[in-house]
């Protein structure tokens, strides 16, 4: 029970690799707040199944990350339902791949709003409670892409290594604080986006990777358990990949 007794806001929690995390924070013990974008349905049947099996306190909130205002509202409505947050894990993210070529405006404004800008927002809206309290985890969701680039996603990596470098500076502002800012990036994770793909370019990429197999939510979630526990106390600014080894540097 490496969480019990703290509460972790997890954006984009409904499916994938949010779903993941909220689903092993409430196992070791944590209070779950998250948030949804659209389906009412999945946040409904994730709060129950959550509380019913760990006994958790779990509430989920419709809110759009990439909007100030909401992000605020948000950050009071949280703190007001369970008194204190411990841990802000910004993981809402998407993709609107395309050749640079062919990249649209709206293509790029949408994925570095949805990707980047919300961990502002979020940690932003969350910043002084967490000065008030002396503590503080906070876990930015990137990407190996925002470590190596990909082609045909430009700006999805623009937006997660925006995430690494923002990281970084907010580890080094708050620190003193007792405030900790950490990076994951996963790499090739089973999820509902990439069940969609072509077995063969599944196939290419677990070939790649030297464990020879893709990764999946709780590979991610053991990680990220870490950096929001007290076991990573002494561990801020770091990016660390999640991938099976693709990355090695």
């Amino acid at each position: 029970m490496l969480l019990q007794g703290k509460t972790a806001l997890i954006t984009g929690a409904t499916r994938g690799i949010g779903k993941g995390l909220a689903r092993r924070f409430a196992a070791e013990g944590a209070n779950i707040a998250f948030t949804y974008a659209a389906s009412a349905e999945a946040a409904v049947r994730l709060q129950q199944e959550l509380e019913s099996e760990f006994g958790v306190k779990v509430r989920g909130w419709q809110s759009d990350a990439a909007d100030f205002a909401a992000s605020e509202a948000l950050a009071t409505a949280v703190i007001a339902e369970f008194g204190k947050v411990d841990v802000l894990v910004n993981n809402a993210g998407i993709t609107r791949d395309n050749l640079l070529m062919r990249m649209t405006e709206d293509q790029w404004d949408e994925v570095i709003r949805v990707n980047l800008k919300s961990a502002f927002n979020l940690t932003k809206a969350f910043l002084r409670h967490f000065l008030g309290n002396r503590s503080g985890s906070i876990i930015n969701m990137s990407s190996v892409v925002g470590v190596d680039g990909n082609a045909g996603q430009a700006n999805y990596a623009a937006s997660k290594a925006g995430l690494i470098g923002f990281s970084k500076s907010i580890a080094q502002e708050l620190g003193s604080r007792n405030i900790r800012c950490n990076v994951v990036a996963p790499g090739f994770i089973e999820t509902e986006m990439t069940e969609k793909l072509d077995e063969q370019v599944k196939k290419g990429w677990v070939e790649n990777i030297p464990l020879k197999r893709a990764g999946t939510p709780d590979d991610v979630a053991n990680v990220c358990v870490f950096l929001a526990s007290d076991l990573s106390t002494y561990v801020t600014g770091q990016t660390i990949s999640v991938c099976g080894g693709m990355l090695m540097k």
